[in-house]
């Protein structure tokens, strides 16, 4: 509570929008509510804490702040004096993706916590850059199937537990990530009031089409119809 009251208060400090400090306040505030589901021990006790204060998680947690302030500007109308903000903090975010790992790696803080909140904050930047360029008309808004994408395959990998059927391991295959990296940089492009809009709608379909035929074939991979082999 006292995190996303902080940012929100931080925000309106800077003269932005009452509905943006109020939605990235909210959303930190939830982000941080997953951060504290995520450690061991005694919530109550301040060692639950510990793990987070370490360099790599640091730049992490930054991350979060960064993706929750893109979120506030999805209730803001594309032509405010501000409107470059989502593009610099998704971008920094974005800029920032890598650096936590290779950080971890370095002074020796690798992690399961870490890589979970690297891979639950990538999650949440591509929910809320796409919504918050639809809002602005940079993205159609079939778009926001990128950001449904990973929650569905996760539900159908949930489904398939529950029923009992078989799964199998994901293809092992750095396209993924690739890609993951080219709709960081495309969506960093769409947010900037520097493009025009008619060219991230043009780019849209071309640029989606891949990671949603990634999502499919690790699918079919995973619930045994379709082969693999490297």
């Amino acid at each position: 509570m006292l995190g996303a009251v902080g940012l929100a208060v931080a925000l309106r400090t800077v003269s932005f929008p009452e509905s943006t400090a109020f939605v990235a306040g909210a959303c930190w505030g939830g982000l941080l509510w997953y951060v504290g589901r995520c450690l061991d021990g005694d919530p109550a006790s301040g060692r639950a804490w510990r793990p987070l204060f370490g360099l790599a998680n640091a730049v992490t947690l930054v991350r979060g702040v960064l993706f929750a302030v893109v979120t506030g500007f999805a209730l803001v109308p594309p032509g405010t004096d501000l409107g470059w903000v989502p593009a610099v903090a998704y971008g920094t975010g974005v800029a920032l993706d890598g650096l936590d790992g290779t950080v971890a790696r370095t002074v020796g803080e690798e992690t399961p916590l870490g890589e979970r909140l690297d891979m639950a904050f990538d999650t949440f930047g591509f929910v809320v850059a796409p919504l918050v360029a639809v809002a602005w008309r940079a993205l159609p808004v079939w778009y926001l199937s990128l950001s449904a994408a990973r929650y569905v395959y996760r539900g159908g990998l949930a489904w398939r537990r529950f029923a009992g059927r078989p799964l199998f391991d994901p293809p092992d295959s750095d396209v993924g990530r690739y890609l993951a990296g080219v709709q960081m940089v495309f969506l960093t492009a769409a947010l900037s009031p520097a493009v025009p809009r008619s060219l991230s709608l043009t780019l849209a379909p071309i640029v989606l089409a891949p990671s949603l035929a990634v999502f499919a074939r690790d699918f079919l991979v995973v619930s045994g119809r379709l082969s693999w082999h490297q």
